[in-house]
Protein backbone atom coordinates (compact mmCIF):
# COMPACT_ATOMS: atom_id res chain seq x y z
CA UNK A 1 0.00 0.00 0.00
CA UNK A 2 1.41 3.36 -1.02
CA UNK A 3 1.93 5.47 2.11
CA UNK A 4 3.21 8.89 1.06
CA UNK A 5 0.42 10.95 -0.48
CA UNK A 6 0.37 14.53 -1.64
CA UNK A 7 -2.37 17.00 -2.41
CA UNK A 8 -1.78 20.06 -4.58
CA UNK A 9 -3.68 23.30 -3.99
CA UNK A 10 -3.56 26.09 -6.56
CA UNK A 11 -4.96 29.35 -5.25
CA UNK A 12 -6.33 32.16 -7.38
CA UNK A 13 -9.55 33.40 -8.96
CA UNK A 14 -7.69 33.94 -12.23
CA UNK A 15 -7.42 30.15 -12.65
CA UNK A 16 -11.09 29.56 -11.87
CA UNK A 17 -12.12 32.31 -14.28
CA UNK A 18 -10.12 30.60 -17.01
CA UNK A 19 -7.87 33.63 -17.45
CA UNK A 20 -4.72 31.55 -16.97
CA UNK A 21 -4.03 27.83 -17.29
CA UNK A 22 -2.75 25.87 -14.32
CA UNK A 23 0.38 24.13 -15.59
CA UNK A 24 1.97 24.01 -12.13
CA UNK A 25 0.04 21.07 -10.73
CA UNK A 26 0.72 18.85 -13.74
CA UNK A 27 4.47 19.48 -13.49
CA UNK A 28 4.50 19.07 -9.72
CA UNK A 29 2.66 15.75 -9.73
CA UNK A 30 5.03 14.38 -12.40
CA UNK A 31 8.06 15.36 -10.31
CA UNK A 32 6.57 13.91 -7.14
CA UNK A 33 5.84 10.66 -8.95
CA UNK A 34 9.55 10.34 -9.81
CA UNK A 35 10.45 10.18 -6.13
CA UNK A 36 7.63 7.86 -5.06
CA UNK A 37 5.11 10.41 -3.81
CA UNK A 38 1.61 9.86 -5.14
CA UNK A 39 -0.63 12.85 -5.81
CA UNK A 40 -4.14 11.95 -4.63
CA UNK A 41 -5.93 15.19 -5.45
CA UNK A 42 -5.49 18.56 -7.15
CA UNK A 43 -7.73 21.43 -6.12
CA UNK A 44 -8.06 25.01 -7.31
CA UNK A 45 -9.28 27.38 -4.61
CA UNK A 46 -10.75 30.87 -4.93
CA UNK A 47 -9.25 33.95 -3.27
CA UNK A 48 -11.51 33.56 -0.26
CA UNK A 49 -10.34 33.17 3.35
CA UNK A 50 -13.11 30.67 4.15
CA UNK A 51 -12.46 28.56 1.05
CA UNK A 52 -8.70 28.54 1.59
CA UNK A 53 -8.94 27.51 5.25
CA UNK A 54 -11.44 24.78 4.41
CA UNK A 55 -9.18 23.47 1.64
CA UNK A 56 -6.27 23.26 4.11
CA UNK A 57 -8.34 21.20 6.53
CA UNK A 58 -9.66 18.85 3.86
CA UNK A 59 -6.25 18.35 2.27
CA UNK A 60 -4.64 17.57 5.63
CA UNK A 61 -7.23 14.84 6.23
CA UNK A 62 -6.27 13.09 2.97
CA UNK A 63 -2.56 13.60 2.47
CA UNK A 64 0.81 13.63 4.20
CA UNK A 65 2.07 16.47 2.03
CA UNK A 66 0.13 19.56 1.00
CA UNK A 67 1.77 21.68 -1.69
CA UNK A 68 0.33 25.14 -2.29
CA UNK A 69 1.03 27.58 -5.13
CA UNK A 70 -0.21 31.12 -5.57
CA UNK A 71 -1.54 33.88 -3.39
CA UNK A 72 1.86 35.11 -2.15
CA UNK A 73 1.92 38.52 -3.84
CA UNK A 74 2.17 41.83 -1.97
CA UNK A 75 -1.44 42.98 -2.48
CA UNK A 76 -4.53 42.59 -0.30
CA UNK A 77 -6.08 39.87 -2.44
CA UNK A 78 -3.10 37.56 -1.80
CA UNK A 79 -4.40 35.57 1.16
CA UNK A 80 -2.27 32.43 1.32
CA UNK A 81 0.20 33.75 3.90
CA UNK A 82 -2.33 35.12 6.44
CA UNK A 83 -4.48 32.01 6.03
CA UNK A 84 -1.52 29.74 6.76
CA UNK A 85 -0.63 31.81 9.84
CA UNK A 86 -4.23 31.52 11.05
CA UNK A 87 -4.40 27.79 10.29
CA UNK A 88 -1.21 27.05 12.22
CA UNK A 89 -1.98 29.54 14.99
CA UNK A 90 0.98 31.90 14.82
CA UNK A 91 1.78 35.56 14.11
CA UNK A 92 3.33 37.11 11.04
CA UNK A 93 6.61 38.92 11.66
CA UNK A 94 9.50 40.24 9.59
CA UNK A 95 11.86 37.39 8.74
CA UNK A 96 15.39 38.75 8.71
CA UNK A 97 16.75 36.13 6.30
CA UNK A 98 13.86 36.71 3.91
CA UNK A 99 14.34 40.48 4.15
CA UNK A 100 18.06 40.18 3.46
CA UNK A 101 17.44 38.04 0.36
CA UNK A 102 14.64 40.34 -0.81
CA UNK A 103 16.83 43.44 -0.40
CA UNK A 104 19.66 41.81 -2.34
CA UNK A 105 17.25 40.78 -5.09
CA UNK A 106 16.02 44.36 -5.59
CA UNK A 107 19.55 45.77 -5.46
CA UNK A 108 20.74 43.33 -8.13
CA UNK A 109 17.83 44.38 -10.36
CA UNK A 110 18.50 48.07 -9.73
CA UNK A 111 15.00 48.55 -8.35
CA UNK A 112 13.69 50.34 -5.27
CA UNK A 113 12.43 48.17 -2.42
CA UNK A 114 9.09 49.76 -1.59
CA UNK A 115 7.28 49.21 1.69
CA UNK A 116 4.65 47.04 0.03
CA UNK A 117 7.39 44.83 -1.42
CA UNK A 118 9.20 44.80 1.92
CA UNK A 119 6.14 43.19 3.48
CA UNK A 120 6.78 40.09 1.40
CA UNK A 121 9.60 39.29 3.84
CA UNK A 122 7.09 39.13 6.71
CA UNK A 123 6.36 35.42 7.31
CA UNK A 124 4.44 33.28 9.83
CA UNK A 125 6.68 32.67 12.84
CA UNK A 126 5.86 28.95 12.81
CA UNK A 127 7.23 28.30 9.34
CA UNK A 128 10.66 27.60 7.94
CA UNK A 129 11.54 30.05 5.20
CA UNK A 130 12.37 28.61 1.76
CA UNK A 131 14.60 30.77 -0.42
CA UNK A 132 13.35 32.01 -3.79
CA UNK A 133 16.41 32.94 -5.84
CA UNK A 134 14.34 33.83 -8.91
CA UNK A 135 11.65 36.05 -7.36
CA UNK A 136 10.44 38.11 -4.43
CA UNK A 137 8.02 35.77 -2.62
CA UNK A 138 9.74 33.38 -0.22
CA UNK A 139 8.39 29.89 0.21
CA UNK A 140 7.14 28.56 3.55
CA UNK A 141 7.54 25.09 5.07
CA UNK A 142 5.25 23.98 7.93
CA UNK A 143 5.31 20.68 9.84
CA UNK A 144 2.69 19.42 12.29
CA UNK A 145 1.56 15.95 13.40
CA UNK A 146 3.61 14.21 10.72
CA UNK A 147 2.12 16.38 7.97
CA UNK A 148 4.00 18.90 5.82
CA UNK A 149 2.54 22.04 4.23
CA UNK A 150 4.66 23.90 1.67
CA UNK A 151 3.62 27.22 0.16
CA UNK A 152 5.32 28.40 -3.04
CA UNK A 153 4.84 31.25 -5.52
CA UNK A 154 2.56 30.63 -8.49
CA UNK A 155 5.08 31.87 -11.07
CA UNK A 156 6.06 28.59 -12.77
CA UNK A 157 9.82 29.08 -13.11
CA UNK A 158 10.09 30.26 -9.49
CA UNK A 159 8.07 27.30 -8.21
CA UNK A 160 10.01 24.76 -10.30
CA UNK A 161 13.39 26.01 -9.09
CA UNK A 162 12.19 25.93 -5.47
CA UNK A 163 10.79 22.41 -5.86
CA UNK A 164 13.92 21.08 -7.56
CA UNK A 165 16.52 22.72 -5.31
CA UNK A 166 14.84 22.50 -1.92
CA UNK A 167 11.36 21.00 -1.56
CA UNK A 168 11.75 17.58 -3.17
CA UNK A 169 15.13 16.80 -1.52
CA UNK A 170 13.71 17.83 1.85
CA UNK A 171 10.55 15.74 1.35
CA UNK A 172 12.73 12.71 0.59
CA UNK A 173 14.50 13.23 3.90
CA UNK A 174 11.29 13.56 5.89
CA UNK A 175 9.31 10.71 4.28
CA UNK A 176 10.37 7.15 3.53
CA UNK A 177 8.97 7.06 0.02
CA UNK A 178 8.29 4.04 -2.16
CA UNK A 179 9.35 3.67 -5.77
CA UNK A 180 6.60 4.14 -8.36
CA UNK A 181 7.27 2.59 -11.77
CA UNK A 182 4.98 3.18 -14.76
CA UNK A 183 4.84 1.38 -18.09
CA UNK A 184 2.51 2.53 -20.88
CA UNK A 185 1.35 0.00 -23.47
CA UNK A 186 -0.22 1.69 -26.50
CA UNK A 187 -3.01 -0.01 -28.43
CA UNK A 188 -4.88 1.07 -31.53
CA UNK A 189 -7.89 -0.08 -33.54
CA UNK A 190 -9.89 -1.48 -30.61
CA UNK A 191 -12.31 0.21 -28.22
CA UNK A 192 -11.84 0.33 -24.47
CA UNK A 193 -14.70 -2.04 -23.58
CA UNK A 194 -13.68 -4.65 -26.18
CA UNK A 195 -10.07 -4.43 -25.03
CA UNK A 196 -11.09 -4.85 -21.39
CA UNK A 197 -13.08 -7.97 -22.25
CA UNK A 198 -10.19 -9.50 -24.21
CA UNK A 199 -7.64 -9.03 -21.41
CA UNK A 200 -9.94 -9.72 -18.46
CA UNK A 201 -8.18 -12.94 -17.41
CA UNK A 202 -4.77 -11.28 -17.63
CA UNK A 203 -5.96 -8.29 -15.62
CA UNK A 204 -7.52 -10.48 -12.93
CA UNK A 205 -4.20 -12.23 -12.38
CA UNK A 206 -2.03 -9.14 -11.99
CA UNK A 207 0.00 -9.08 -8.75
CA UNK A 208 -1.54 -6.93 -6.03
CA UNK A 209 1.25 -4.33 -6.19
CA UNK A 210 0.78 -3.82 -9.96
CA UNK A 211 -2.28 -1.80 -10.97
CA UNK A 212 -3.82 -1.31 -14.42
CA UNK A 213 -5.46 1.86 -15.75
CA UNK A 214 -7.27 2.37 -19.07
CA UNK A 215 -6.51 5.71 -20.75
CA UNK A 216 -8.62 6.02 -23.94
CA UNK A 217 -8.01 8.69 -26.57
CA UNK A 218 -8.83 9.24 -30.24
CA UNK A 219 -8.82 5.76 -31.82
CA UNK A 220 -6.40 4.48 -29.22
CA UNK A 221 -6.30 3.09 -25.69
CA UNK A 222 -3.24 3.39 -23.49
CA UNK A 223 -2.82 0.75 -20.81
CA UNK A 224 -0.81 2.03 -17.84
CA UNK A 225 0.78 -0.48 -15.51
CA UNK A 226 1.87 1.05 -12.20
CA UNK A 227 4.04 -0.94 -9.80
CA UNK A 228 4.89 0.19 -6.26
CA UNK A 229 7.72 -1.20 -4.18
CA UNK A 230 11.26 -0.70 -2.91
CA UNK A 231 13.40 -2.28 -5.66
CA UNK A 232 13.21 -0.48 -9.00
CA UNK A 233 14.98 -3.17 -11.02
CA UNK A 234 12.65 -5.84 -9.61
CA UNK A 235 9.59 -3.72 -10.40
CA UNK A 236 10.75 -3.19 -13.97
CA UNK A 237 11.34 -6.92 -14.41
CA UNK A 238 7.92 -7.82 -13.00
CA UNK A 239 6.14 -5.26 -15.19
CA UNK A 240 8.01 -6.41 -18.30
CA UNK A 241 6.92 -9.98 -17.57
CA UNK A 242 3.31 -8.79 -17.46
CA UNK A 243 3.73 -6.92 -20.76
CA UNK A 244 5.05 -10.10 -22.35
CA UNK A 245 2.04 -12.00 -21.05
CA UNK A 246 -0.30 -9.30 -22.38
CA UNK A 247 0.96 -9.92 -25.91
CA UNK A 248 -0.63 -13.37 -25.79
CA UNK A 249 -4.03 -11.66 -25.67
CA UNK A 250 -3.85 -8.54 -27.86
CA UNK A 251 -0.51 -8.44 -29.68
CA UNK A 252 -2.02 -7.29 -32.99
CA UNK A 253 -3.40 -4.16 -31.35
CA UNK A 254 -0.20 -3.14 -29.55
CA UNK A 255 1.86 -0.68 -31.56
CA UNK A 256 4.24 0.85 -29.01
CA UNK A 257 5.16 1.85 -25.48
CA UNK A 258 5.57 4.93 -23.31
CA UNK A 259 6.31 7.94 -25.57
CA UNK A 260 5.86 6.13 -28.90
CA UNK A 261 3.42 7.76 -31.33
CA UNK A 262 1.65 5.91 -34.12
CA UNK A 263 3.20 8.21 -36.73
CA UNK A 264 6.71 7.53 -35.38
CA UNK A 265 6.07 3.79 -35.41
CA UNK A 266 4.85 4.00 -39.02
CA UNK A 267 8.07 5.80 -39.89
CA UNK A 268 10.14 3.06 -38.25
CA UNK A 269 8.29 0.32 -40.16
CA UNK A 270 8.67 2.13 -43.49
CA UNK A 271 12.36 2.69 -42.82
CA UNK A 272 12.94 -0.94 -41.83
CA UNK A 273 11.13 -2.21 -44.92
CA UNK A 274 12.76 0.44 -47.15
CA UNK A 275 9.35 1.63 -48.36
CA UNK A 276 8.14 5.09 -49.36
CA UNK A 277 4.71 6.62 -48.81
CA UNK A 278 2.42 8.98 -50.71
CA UNK A 279 -0.94 10.28 -49.47
CA UNK A 280 -4.10 11.51 -51.19
CA UNK A 281 -6.35 13.34 -48.75
CA UNK A 282 -9.82 14.70 -49.28
CA UNK A 283 -11.85 14.92 -46.06
CA UNK A 284 -8.74 15.08 -43.84
CA UNK A 285 -7.40 18.12 -45.70
CA UNK A 286 -3.71 17.41 -45.11
CA UNK A 287 -3.93 16.31 -41.48
CA UNK A 288 -2.51 12.84 -42.17
CA UNK A 289 0.46 14.41 -43.93
CA UNK A 290 0.90 16.77 -40.98
CA UNK A 291 1.17 13.83 -38.58
CA UNK A 292 3.59 11.95 -40.81
CA UNK A 293 5.89 14.96 -41.27
CA UNK A 294 5.97 15.78 -37.56
CA UNK A 295 8.58 13.03 -37.27
CA UNK A 296 12.21 14.09 -37.82
CA UNK A 297 13.70 12.28 -40.80
CA UNK A 298 10.32 11.63 -42.44
CA UNK A 299 11.71 12.94 -45.74
CA UNK A 300 13.54 9.61 -46.13
CA UNK A 301 10.25 7.72 -46.56
CA UNK A 302 7.53 10.31 -47.26
CA UNK A 303 7.29 11.27 -50.94
CA UNK A 304 4.51 13.83 -50.59
CA UNK A 305 0.76 14.28 -50.75
CA UNK A 306 -2.08 15.64 -52.84
CA UNK A 307 -5.22 17.24 -51.42
CA UNK A 308 -7.78 17.20 -54.25
CA UNK A 309 -10.69 18.45 -52.19
CA UNK A 310 -12.99 19.18 -55.15
CA UNK A 311 -14.06 16.50 -57.62
CA UNK A 312 -12.64 18.32 -60.64
CA UNK A 313 -9.20 18.14 -58.99
CA UNK A 314 -9.68 14.47 -58.20
CA UNK A 315 -10.19 14.01 -61.93
CA UNK A 316 -7.77 16.55 -63.36
CA UNK A 317 -4.84 16.23 -60.96
CA UNK A 318 -5.17 12.83 -59.30
CA UNK A 319 -6.62 11.01 -62.29
CA UNK A 320 -9.74 9.54 -60.72
CA UNK A 321 -12.10 8.42 -63.51
CA UNK A 322 -15.03 10.80 -64.08
CA UNK A 323 -17.28 7.76 -64.50
CA UNK A 324 -16.28 6.50 -61.02
CA UNK A 325 -17.29 9.75 -59.39
CA UNK A 326 -20.54 9.93 -61.32
CA UNK A 327 -21.49 6.35 -60.56
CA UNK A 328 -20.26 5.98 -56.96
CA UNK A 329 -19.56 9.48 -55.69
CA UNK A 330 -16.47 10.92 -54.00
CA UNK A 331 -17.20 9.10 -50.76
CA UNK A 332 -16.99 5.53 -51.99
CA UNK A 333 -14.80 2.48 -52.03
CA UNK A 334 -14.19 2.77 -55.76
CA UNK A 335 -13.02 6.37 -55.48
CA UNK A 336 -10.53 5.83 -52.62
CA UNK A 337 -9.15 2.78 -54.40
CA UNK A 338 -8.33 4.91 -57.42
CA UNK A 339 -7.01 7.73 -55.23
CA UNK A 340 -4.61 5.44 -53.36
CA UNK A 341 -3.34 3.70 -56.48
CA UNK A 342 -3.01 6.90 -58.51
CA UNK A 343 -1.15 8.91 -55.85
CA UNK A 344 1.27 6.03 -55.42
CA UNK A 345 2.07 6.02 -59.14
CA UNK A 346 2.10 9.78 -59.63
CA UNK A 347 4.43 10.51 -56.71
CA UNK A 348 6.65 7.49 -57.29
CA UNK A 349 6.02 5.81 -53.94
CA UNK A 350 5.88 2.18 -52.90
CA UNK A 351 2.67 2.76 -50.96
CA UNK A 352 -0.31 5.03 -51.52
CA UNK A 353 -3.07 5.75 -49.02
CA UNK A 354 -6.24 7.80 -49.40
CA UNK A 355 -9.14 9.25 -47.46
CA UNK A 356 -12.51 10.57 -48.62
CA UNK A 357 -15.55 11.20 -46.47
CA UNK A 358 -18.18 13.52 -45.05
CA UNK A 359 -16.51 15.24 -42.10
CA UNK A 360 -19.60 17.29 -41.22
CA UNK A 361 -21.40 18.85 -39.62
CA UNK A 362 -23.36 19.20 -42.89
CA UNK A 363 -23.38 17.39 -46.21
CA UNK A 364 -24.70 13.99 -45.22
CA UNK A 365 -27.50 12.04 -46.87
CA UNK A 366 -29.65 9.10 -45.85
CA UNK A 367 -27.31 6.75 -47.72
CA UNK A 368 -24.13 8.51 -46.61
CA UNK A 369 -24.67 10.28 -43.30
CA UNK A 370 -22.16 12.65 -41.71
CA UNK A 371 -19.21 10.63 -40.46
CA UNK A 372 -19.16 8.23 -43.43
CA UNK A 373 -15.52 7.84 -44.51
CA UNK A 374 -13.69 5.50 -46.87
CA UNK A 375 -9.93 4.91 -46.58
CA UNK A 376 -7.59 2.84 -48.74
CA UNK A 377 -4.08 1.35 -48.87
CA UNK A 378 -2.37 0.34 -52.14
CA UNK A 379 1.09 -1.09 -52.75
CA UNK A 380 0.89 -2.20 -56.39
CA UNK A 381 0.02 -5.78 -55.47
CA UNK A 382 -3.09 -5.28 -53.39
CA UNK A 383 -5.57 -2.57 -52.49
CA UNK A 384 -7.14 -2.69 -49.04
CA UNK A 385 -10.15 -0.55 -48.16
CA UNK A 386 -12.10 0.18 -45.03
CA UNK A 387 -15.35 2.01 -44.35
CA UNK A 388 -15.62 4.11 -41.20
CA UNK A 389 -18.85 5.26 -39.58
CA UNK A 390 -17.78 8.10 -37.33
CA UNK A 391 -19.55 10.99 -35.57
CA UNK A 392 -21.12 14.37 -36.33
CA UNK A 393 -18.14 16.41 -35.10
CA UNK A 394 -15.92 17.65 -37.92
CA UNK A 395 -12.66 17.93 -36.00
CA UNK A 396 -13.16 14.57 -34.31
CA UNK A 397 -13.87 12.91 -37.67
CA UNK A 398 -10.73 14.34 -39.26
CA UNK A 399 -8.52 13.16 -36.41
CA UNK A 400 -10.19 9.75 -36.17
CA UNK A 401 -9.79 9.21 -39.91
CA UNK A 402 -6.10 10.09 -39.75
CA UNK A 403 -5.50 7.59 -36.94
CA UNK A 404 -7.42 4.92 -38.89
CA UNK A 405 -5.30 5.52 -42.01
CA UNK A 406 -2.06 5.28 -40.05
CA UNK A 407 -3.24 2.07 -38.44
CA UNK A 408 -4.21 0.67 -41.86
CA UNK A 409 -0.63 1.32 -43.02
CA UNK A 410 0.73 -0.42 -39.91
CA UNK A 411 -1.49 -3.48 -40.23
CA UNK A 412 -0.98 -3.85 -43.97
CA UNK A 413 2.81 -3.62 -43.80
CA UNK A 414 3.16 -5.96 -40.84
CA UNK A 415 0.80 -8.56 -42.32
CA UNK A 416 2.74 -8.55 -45.58
CA UNK A 417 6.02 -8.85 -43.70
CA UNK A 418 4.73 -11.86 -41.79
Amino acid sequence: MHKTKAEILTIGDEILYGQITDTNSQWMSAELDKVGIKTVRKTTVSDSREDILKSFEEAESRANIILITGGLGPTNDDLTKPCLAEYFGCDIEMNEKALQELTSFFQEKGRELTEINRQQAALPTCCEMVSNILGTAAGMWFERNGKVFVSMPGVPHEMKRMMTDTIIPKLQQVFNTDIIYHKIIKTIGIGESWLAEMIKDWEDNLPEHIKLAYLPSMGQVRLRLTAVGNDRSLLESEVNDQVTALHNYVSKYIYGYDDDSIEAVIGQILTTQNKTLAIAESCTGGYISHLVTRIPGSSSYFRGSLIPYHNDLKIGILGVEKETLEADGAVSEATVMEMANNVRRQLGADIGVASSGIAGPNGGTAEKPVGTVWIAFADGEQTITKKLQLWKDREVNIKATAIAVLNLIRISLLEKQE
